[in-house]
């Protein structure tokens, strides 16, 4: 199969892609989150894996748009823990260094390490993008923050690994295809709704899953872009679209909502300590 993800070769998201297919399919980088959902959707690739959430940088939120704007389906999850490591040219001393690459988000995730360094940070497009131009650039002076995987595509050498101040460091990647799949096991579903303009509308829409007894794991709101004071809603929540229990819940939300769409139930991922 082909597999699309954002970025570049050694990405965070090829390495999730490598653990949740393995590494047999083909892994075609697209530059932006809107080209790997165009991607599928048009049938230039089977699947795509995408970002959705980080343990310390909080929710995507250009995945969670693109959710309600592309019609694919939800197959499955995959945690990452995110190993931030510094890369730089062979053979290179860490008292060359003087500029350091990477996405804003690396660069703050691994401060603590970087202080102690006493070189420059330079916010880059991309992480593996940064490991990619020092390696092309060929300049002792300037290293990247990137995945392990970016210093084997890009032959550059793993100067320190695990750089993240918070060690517990974790993103959450979503698997999705054109076509929905039956999953198997203990499964999780996803869906999004716009409810009506009532008082108490969220209250009343959530109330369903207590009363059925159904366990909430995530609830994000989005402007619909309609007008000022308008949301929609993203939840995830424990269960399979076909168990009674979620289907009496979704039933009663379907009341209190405008609009309704389930973005597919899909087995529950690993999430590593």
């Amino acid at each position: 199969m082909k597999i699309a993800f954002q970025g570049e070769l050694g990405a965070y998201s090829e390495q999730a892609l490598r653990v949740y297919f393995g590494t047999e399919e083909e892994a075609v980088p697209l530059p932006h989150l809107e080209d790997v959902f165009e991607a599928v959707e048009s049938g230039k690739v089977d699947r795509c894996i995408v970002p959705v959430e980080n343990s310390s940088a909080g929710s995507i939120y250009r995945t969670y748009d693109l959710l309600s704007e592309h019609p694919l389906n939800i197959i499955g999850e995959q945690y990452l823990k995110i190993n931030h490591c510094l890369l730089a040219l062979p053979d290179v001393s860490r008292d060359q260094l003087k500029k350091v690459y990477s996405h804003s988000q690396a660069l703050d995730q691994s401060r603590a390490f970087l202080s102690q360094l006493t070189i420059e940070e330079v916010p880059f497009y991309d992480t593996a993008g940064s490991a990619a131009w020092i390696a092309q650039e060929g300049n002792p002076e300037l290293a990247a923050v990137a995945s392990s995987l970016a210093a084997e595509h890009y032959n550059l050498q793993l100067m320190a690994e695990n750089i993240q101040t918070y060690k517990h460091n974790t993103t959450r990647f979503l698997v999705l295809s054109k076509e929905a799949v039956k999953p198997q096991g203990h499964c999780k579903t996803s869906m999004v709704f716009v409810s009506k303009h009532i008082p108490a509308a969220l209250y009343k829409c959530l109330g369903g899953f207590a009363t059925n007894n159904i366990n909430l794991s995530k609830l994000e709101s989005r402007p619909t872009q309609t007008g000022m004071g308008r949301y929609r809603f993203y939840l995830d929540c424990e269960g399979h679209v076909d168990d009674p229990a979620l289907e009496f819940a979704l039933s009663e939300l379907e009341f209190f909502t405008s609009s309704l769409r389930i973005l597919g139930s899909y087995p529950i991922g690993y999430i590593p300590e």
